[in-house]
């Protein structure tokens, strides 16, 4: 659900910047989100402590910057480069920290994390103009795609730190900070407007599916390993990619059904492993 959730909101996202700047339309869904996410929060209840403040400020902080650096390399880098390396820190950061305290997956699930690792590789990876000179991998694409890819990792590792007894509101607090550094950068780049019609529905419909990855995210990350959990919902481009294809009729590449594929099968190994 984790993996579907931001799948399917990138996809709404990305068609809303498509008509305005991309932090036009996060500046209306992470404000959002984080209303939803604290009506949300109140029946469940739960204890805020320190460490559910704490933990929880740290991924949204993380989130927040993951976005931003990650738009910044798709808007001066090539997508076929930025994306799939984004998409393989996101996976294997969780993956490495996991094994790092003392996880240790089945047999089979190892084999699912591999074969998720390069799902995720290949269904991230899209098709560009080999003639387009302006988007060029530079070094400060490369550090912009790098600072996205640990980031948007670290919120999967800092919100597995989080205290159960918490309950969601960790989520309504690491959406806090990153609605607070997402406001800063738009009043910085003069982006700090309402947008109407079209991108206003997109928008909004972004955070209610955010909303959702959000807290099935946690979820996921309460009920196993960080190691598995992280991996799987990494494989969300694969929602992107497959509603391209039906809403937007884009062609796949061979490349890219290979990696939806290999994405089914790591699925059914981690659980089954």
């Amino acid at each position: 659900m984790a993996a579907f959730g931001y799948g399917v909101s990138d996809f709404v996202g990305g068609i809303a910047s498509r008509r305005v700047a991309a932090l036009r339309v996060v500046v209306i869904s992470y404000p959002v989100a984080l209303i939803l996410l604290t009506v949300i929060a109140v029946p469940f209840g739960g204890v805020v402590s320190t460490p559910a403040v704490v933990w929880g400020l740290a991924s949204g902080v993380a989130q927040a910057f993951g976005v931003w650096w990650f738009y910044a390399a798709l808007g001066a880098g090539p997508i076929s480069v930025v994306s799939p390396l984004t998409a393989i820190l996101v996976a294997g950061i969780p993956v490495g920290v996991g094994l790092a305290l003392g996880e240790r997956p089945g047999p089979l699930a190892i084999v699912g994390v591999v074969v998720a690792l390069v799902a995720v590789v290949l269904v991230s990876r899209d098709a560009t103009d080999e003639d387009d000179t302006r988007h060029k991998f530079t070094v400060k694409v490369a550090w912009l795609t790098v600072g996205s890819g640990v980031a948007f990792g670290m919120n999967f590792v800092l919100l597995d730190q989080v205290p159960v007894e918490a309950k969601l509101w960790p989520l309504v607090f690491g959406r806090l900070a990153a609605t607070a550094i997402v406001l800063l950068a738009a009043v910085l780049t003069a982006n700090l407007a309402i947008e109407r019609g079209v991108p206003l529905r997109l928008a909004l419909t972004a955070a209610a599916l955010d909303t959702v990855a959000n807290v099935a995210t946690l979820l996921a990350l309460q009920s196993g390993m960080l190691s598995l959990a992280g991996v799987l919902i990494a494989l969300y481009p694969a929602a992107t990619v497959v509603l391209a294809i039906v809403v937007l009729h884009e062609r796949v590449s061979r490349s890219q059904t290979v990696g939806m594929a290999l994405a089914l099968a790591a699925v059914a190994m981690i659980a089954a492993g």
